[in-house]
């Protein structure tokens, strides 16, 4: 992008991508945790205990009040922003680094300039994803459980919060049981490739469009361009995140423990292909506005630096 340093040749701030990642994951919880939670409890209830989305929300809000889609939102309100300022962070230099070693193209109207090339975008992203794996795997393993707790009393779950549900999950297998899933969660966020690839693939389509009709600003560029991306990113990635929740979901003291592999086995066996797109609706609900607004508000933080 050009205002982060991946189409500039201008060298900035390493940490900037980081700091600003802070504020675009600390949006994310706030505006689309609900939402989260009715696409995990689809995901991994067990068949026939919702009907859709709509029903899996009013049957939430009916049993455990507005609090209900806010169970487990502790571990990612304080690691989403982490686990953001990793990923944005380290796009933000491989961007640099894939620049150097010449993934670029002209500029148009400009061609003594140089910019990042849109595969260079979708490989940043790749790369970016899979260096957050390791730290957002064993938060969203505990936030997974805590969401599919349907008891409305804290007294009934089985897991009083999120350090109560780690310590139980490092009783039942170990310190590294909390990254049961890592390899669903590598292949996930793999797909960050078809999350910033389109992103500026949309921004540069907006950019053609000035002095038209159709012409956007800036802001509302950052803020589509995020929404939009965020909406391919998701058909791709859906797959992947139900066996990856599904890993997360399973009980404690299973053995063996679920593979990927195991996991995708049943999906189909269950569901056929299509259980593999089971909370693709209430994700797309919830991707645009949520991702257009962490977009927006990282890019408007880097411009900052």
């Amino acid at each position: 992008m050009s205002n982060d340093g991946g189409d500039n040749q201008q060298p900035r701030l390493r940490a900037a991508g980081a700091i600003a990642g802070i504020g675009s994951g600390s949006t994310k919880v706030a505006v689309g945790h609900g939402f989260d939670t009715v696409k995990t409890r689809l995901q991994c209830s067990p068949p026939g205990t919702y009907s859709g989305a709509i029903d899996c929300l009013l049957k939430t809000l009916r049993n455990e009040s507005l609090r209900g889609l806010y169970k487990g939102a502790s571990p990612p309100a304080a690691g989403q922003a982490l686990v953001d300022s990793v990923l944005l962070g380290s796009l933000h230099n491989y961007r640099h680094i894939l620049f150097g070693l010449g993934m670029t193209e002209a500029a148009p109207g400009a061609p003594e300039e140089r910019r990042l090339t849109l595969s260079a975008h979708g490989i940043s992203g790749m790369f970016a994803g899979l260096t957050s794996a390791g730290l957002s795997t064993p938060l969203e393993h505990i936030k997974v459980r805590l969401q599919l707790q349907l008891q409305s009393s804290a007294s009934q779950r089985e897991f009083k919060g999120p350090l109560n549900c780690a310590r139980k999950i490092i009783r039942a297998h170990g310190f590294f049981d909390l990254w049961r899933g890592f390899t669903a969660s590598l292949v996930f966020r793999a797909n960050y490739f078809w999350m910033f690839m389109p992103i500026e693939g949309f921004r540069r389509t907006f950019a053609k469009m000035r002095g038209t009709p159709l012409e956007v600003n800036k802001t509302l560029s950052d803020f589509l361009s995020g929404g939009l991306g965020s909406l391919v990113f998701w058909v791709m990635a859906i797959p992947a995140d139900n066996i990856k929740n599904r890993m997360y979901a399973s009980p404690l003291r299973l053995n063996p423990r679920p593979t990927f592999l195991s996991v995708s086995r049943s999906i189909y066996s269950t569901s056929g292909a299509g259980g593999f797109f089971t909370g693709l609706a209430p994700t797309l609900v919830r991707s645009f506005p949520v991702n257009a607004c962490a977009y927006f508000v990282w890019e408007g933080l880097m411009k900052n630096f």
